[in-house]
């Protein structure tokens, strides 16, 4: 009879635990699912400003400092219209784009209802972001509704310029936060700056 009870209480004791375990793995599971984000940007290699002729552009260095920090996946937005120019004519091509509302075509896209939180990331040339990004805006127009969007920009002195104020105006169901901004010059050697803003986020991973 002891012997009985002994394995009785054994075998409880063993599916006690692996309930717990299952459970856990559920709740883990479950919790990874949650909060899912996504970097979508555009990034300019090639001549840039202050920093030269450079083999990846600033604001993919910054995407993958998020990525890096949160677990975000990421689409680029990707164009060869610009691809092996030097930046004065870059830049006159880009005011003349965004002057005429012009909307380049990109490569590929991405799926958003999979995303609750959307980084949107890019240069700043004219005081927004490249004309090449709104064509992105204009496709995915409705499927930011009840997301939260975090806009970022790379820049040598123009801040975040209308950037937040034009996702806001392409996304108007979207819970648009507050951007953040860095100058293109500093992005290698100051990853520290882009921590201490993913930190003051609130976001699940």
């Amino acid at each position: 009879m002891l012997l009985n009870i002994k394995s009785i209480i054994t075998a409880a004791v063993a599916l006690l635990v692996s309930t717990a375990c299952s459970g856990g793995e559920k709740q883990e599971k479950v919790m990874n699912n949650e909060g899912k984000s996504l970097v979508v940007f555009f990034s300019h290699a090639g001549d840039n400003y202050a920093v030269g002729n450079i083999e990846v552009g600033n604001t993919k260095i910054v995407a993958d400092y998020i990525t890096e920090l949160t677990g975000a996946e990421q689409f680029e937005i990707v164009t060869h219209k610009y691809d092996g120019m030097a930046y004065t004519p870059l830049i006159n091509l880009a005011k003349e784009e965004t002057k005429n509302g012009e909307l380049p075509e990109y490569e590929g896209d991405v799926d958003m209802s999979e995303y609750d939180t959307v980084f949107i990331g890019g240069p700043v040339w004219w005081g927004t972001y490249p004309q090449v990004m709104f064509t992105f805006f204009k496709k995915h127009a409705a499927d930011l509704k009840g997301k939260t969007v975090i806009p970022f920009t790379t820049h040598e002195g123009s801040g975040l310029a209308n950037c937040v104020e034009d996702v806001k105006e392409a996304f108007p169901g979207a819970n648009v936060q507050k951007g953040f901004s860095i100058y293109g010059h500093e992005v290698r050697t100051n990853k520290a700056k882009v921590e201490k803003w993913i930190k003051g986020l609130t976001l699940s991973k």
